[in-house]
């Protein structure tokens, strides 16, 4: 049973927290100082300990139902997360998300070799057996491709529509190809190599029907950012099974919430980039644009994306003794 005294000596402690819990309330968080920030962080921990000791005893049911109620008080306040805001989104687009880029990059490249690997294949395959494109394309599209037609008709019909389920397909590959990250990276690589091969094999098939011009002018305005999205999306795959598989020093779990966090911050970035891709493949791509317009489209649009992507982080760098 646990004395008095020793219920005595840890109710200042509560009655502390609780203060600083109610002071929180009545202003906010930013009202404490360091020092009571540390405070807090403290006693949260030292009355989380205690509680443990009053479930342990039936007597003291009544103290440790008041302390559970006062820790969960605690924990929100500790850890609530900050309120979205406008400002907060720019400033993750603008500053954070193309740092958080640079430094998985590696884990990018590692999809993009894999996609050009699948197309290598792909194209490689349907030029050794030319029915292996029946296989992956199926029979209606090569033999629309035989007959030197594209399949866009539908989308330029209509438009809203198309633009619609082309993003919803564009997130789904691209969240799939982030969460299968989980299976140690090895759903990831099947997703990445398949639509590399899908690609090659599409490519070759429109290069032997004598529509590569076709094909690649409508394929050119919306894939700088489709492909570029896809393969950061992987990346995020592979950040989040390098998590899992090499923890390093930290356990496993530490491991893989740290990879999680930064990976779910690459896929988030890819969103604006699959949704204005939708619009343009939906819009753009399949019209009878003249196909230089859609090439140089295409490249500005990817020399605006690598610019953002590998900008330099401006500074103000104040030198020592350059005010007076």
């Amino acid at each position: 049973m646990i004395s008095t005294s020793w219920i005595d000596k840890r109710k200042r402690y509560w009655e502390r927290l609780e203060q600083l819990l109610d002071e929180v309330q009545r202003r906010s968080i930013r009202s404490l100082d360091r020092g009571q920030l540390r405070e807090l962080g403290l006693l949260y921990r030292q009355a989380a300990a205690d509680l443990a000791v009053l479930r342990a005893d039936t007597s003291s049911v009544h103290f440790a139902r008041y302390l559970n109620q006062l820790l969960a008080r605690a924990h929100n306040t500790i850890y609530a997360g900050k309120k979205t805001s406008v400002i907060s989104i720019l400033h993750f687009y603008r500053d954070t998300y193309p740092a958080v880029f640079r430094r998985n990059l590696n884990y990018c490249l590692i999809a993009l070799g894999l996609f050009l690997g699948g197309a290598f294949v792909g194209t490689l395959l349907t030029l050794q057996d030319p029915d292996f494109q029946l296989k992956i394309i199926g029979p209606q599209m090569v033999e629309t491709i035989q007959h030197r037609q594209m399949w866009t008709h539908s989308v330029v019909a209509i438009k809203p529509l198309a633009s619609s389920a082309i993003m919803t397909n564009n997130l789904s590959v691209a969240f799939t190809s982030f969460a299968a990250g989980i299976t140690a990276g090895l759903g990831t690589i099947y997703m990445i190599v398949f639509n590399g091969l899908l690609i090659g094999v599409i490519g070759t098939a429109c290069w032997l029907s004598g529509m590569s011009l076709q094909l690649w002018s409508f394929v050119a305005p919306h894939s700088v950012l489709e492909l570029p999205a896809i393969f950061i999306s992987a990346g995020a795959g592979f950040r989040l099974a390098s998590g899992l598989l090499f923890p390093g020093v930290l356990p496993r779990k530490d491991s893989l919430v740290r990879a999680g966090r930064e990976a779910v911050q690459l896929v988030l970035g890819c969103v604006p980039m699959l949704f204005i891709a939708g619009i343009i493949e939906a819009f753009l791509s399949p019209t009878e644009l003249a196909v230089s317009l859609k090439f140089a489209f295409a490249a500005a649009m990817f020399t605006l994306l690598v610019i953002y992507l590998f900008r330099p982080r401006v500074g103000i760098q104040v030198k020592a003794g350059s005010a007076a």
